[in-house]
């Protein structure tokens, strides 16, 4: 080491078992200058789905699964989560305060205890000098293994009339409703879609996408489409294969993480709005969006989504419509039922910002 340079710090990336979540630890952690130790934490399973209150603590976690925590304790820690911050809280405990902690999404509380927190631009909070606000969850695109998928399906999908159209389909989640109505919806545009465009719907499910929306689809779906039902570990799935063979992306609007990962290639992208399942999107206005002509629902849904955003979401720390009307406004995207844009601008990358201030944090040490 040269005379006066300073060792490299020691930094611990706490993973858990949401890929999505580990990969955007892994872009901020490959981007330092300065070697990671990721360490890998599984929560016990009474907590996989419960939401313990923040505290420094790890009585959630499986030791018996999770690489052991201990001395030397290191001089910053990265993570994302509810879970994995409360442990971070911990390791900055056992060293004396010493620990810095850099947040990807803003914690539920004790945000003064993180020494960052990095904010895109669903969270609703206030400014704060650890807070780092940026427009976009950092989520990242492996084009290698988007190249190497498509290879695989080449055969399959590149013989299909054109335009491919992908439409990469989610499931409900507290903020929005998917059901078989909605389903019926969905099915309904597309296949309308398709007949307009004259090519091939090549719609993928995913985990949480629920049983009944997937019959409708197999139901619905015109002759001539492909269907992939996600399974667990199993079929092959042609999702990044799409990724580098469609021509156009539809996404229902639960999905960031595929918005975001669709939206850096600046592909022609719209996203279909799920109504909001509580609030104005179950209420009157909601219902009565499912029996108007699809044109003309799609706008009085759009305006539901913007007017609870002013009045009903008032309160909660997210709004996920945000993403959405920003992605938008910014050339990123259409809402479904647009024409496409040819010239869809790709995401701004925004990790340099984040990086600084992370290498900030240790310049302190």
């Amino acid at each position: 080491m040269p005379a006066g340079a300073r060792p490299s710090p020691l930094v611990w990336l706490l993973m858990s078992d949401k890929t999505g979540d580990n990969a955007q630890l892994q872009v901020v952690a490959d981007a330092l200058p300065w070697p990671s130790q990721p360490k890998q934490i599984r929560v016990r399973p009474e907590f996989a789905d419960a939401k313990p209150r923040v505290a420094a603590s790890i009585h959630h976690v499986d030791p018996a699964k999770s690489d052991p925590l201990e001395a030397p304790w290191p001089d910053l820690v990265i993570t994302i989560g509810r879970r994995m911050s409360m442990v971070a809280l911990w390791i900055k405990e056992q060293s004396g305060g010493r620990t810095r902690i850099a947040l990807i999404g803003p914690p539920k509380r004790m945000l003064d205890r993180f020494d960052l927190a990095v904010a895109s631009v669903q969270y609703r909070l206030p400014p704060q000098p650890n807070l780092l606000r940026i427009n976009f969850p950092l989520q990242r695109i492996d084009m290698a293994a988007i190249a190497a998928e498509a290879e695989g399906w080449r055969r399959e999908l590149e013989p299909l009339p054109r335009p491919l159209i992908a439409v990469m389909v989610g499931g409900r989640t507290k903020a929005v409703r998917f059901d078989e109505t909605v389903a019926r919806q969905l099915a309904a545009g597309i296949a309308d879609l398709a007949a307009r465009e004259g090519g091939t719907l090549v719609v993928t499910t995913s985990r949480r996408t629920p049983d009944a929306v997937i019959a409708v689809l197999e139901r619905m779906l015109p002759p001539g489409s492909l269907l992939h039902r996600w399974s667990p570990g199993g079929e092959r799935n042609p999702y990044r294969a799409l990724l580098g063979l469609a021509d156009r992306f539809i996404v229902t609007s639960d999905s960031i993480s595929m918005l975001m990962e669709i939206g850096r290639l600046g592909r022609p992208l719209a996203i279909y709005p799920l109504p909001l399942s509580a609030g104005f999107g179950s209420g009157f206005l909601g219902r009565l969006a499912e029996l108007l002509p699809r044109p003309i629902a799609r706008r009085l849904r759009r305006a539901i989504a913007g007017l609870a955003d002013r009045l009903g979401a008032i309160g909660h720390d997210r709004d996920l419509t945000a993403i959405h009307r920003l992605m938008i406004r910014e050339g990123h995207a259409v809402w479904f039922g647009d024409p496409f844009r040819r010239d869809n601008r790709p995401l701004p990358d925004e990790l340099g910002a984040v990086v600084a201030r992370v290498r900030a944090l240790m310049e302190r040490v």
